[in-house]
């Protein structure tokens, strides 16, 4: 079994490249049904969404913008729950169709500060896809429209993912072992 070692902490596979990339590939299956015609702006999370976000906008076969906001919460292996507005908006959205593309949704802290910032904007639509959804996390009432795979709430990296820096250049996803 395939393992890694990032700062203080082991991890093991968890979901293999081929398995991440066939579950982008329904979820931009259902964005090419829906989005056809809508022009969307792609809106970005980073740091983390930056793999996930390639993957998805390169298999959209319509028209689109993309765009990026960085915004952090995370602290080692926890969400602080508090969101720092690192880069905001600079897009005109408004009348817009906007997607807001995210590694992982957990507790939901960072889509609720994205959305009430692209509220701001008068935007015609937002819908949310990410790669990770912790449903068990997960406490803002936000629709999450579009998730790759449900995940529990396990501490993952790798695929975009980060522990305190590194991690996101693997191709895999890993879970912490555990006594790790």
């Amino acid at each position: 079994m395939k393992k890694v070692k990032l700062h203080d902490k082991q991890f093991k596979l968890f979901i293999n490249y081929e398995i991440i990339i066939s579950k982008i590939e329904n979820l931009v299956s259902a964005l090419n049904k829906n989005y056809a015609d809508k022009k969307p702006i792609f809106l970005c999370v980073l740091n983390g969404s930056f793999l996930f976000a390639s993957e998805l906008i390169k298999r959209f076969n319509h028209e689109c913008e993309v765009s990026f906001v960085k915004l952090s919460s995370y602290q080692g292996l926890n969400s602080t729950g508090n969101i720092k507005n690192l880069i905001g908006i600079n897009d005109n959205l408004e009348e817009r169709n906007i997607i807001i593309v995210e590694d992982i949704v957990d507790t939901g802290y960072t889509i609720y500060s994205v959305m009430e910032e692209i509220k701001n904007h008068k935007p015609k639509s937002v819908e949310v896809a990410t790669l990770l959804f912790k449903p068990k996390s997960y406490k803002k009432k936000i629709p999450i429209n579009y998730a790759a795979i449900n995940v529990g709430n396990e501490f993952l990296v790798g695929f975009g993912l980060d522990y305190n820096g590194i991690g996101r250049n693997l191709e895999d996803i890993f879970i912490i072992e555990e006594n790790s």
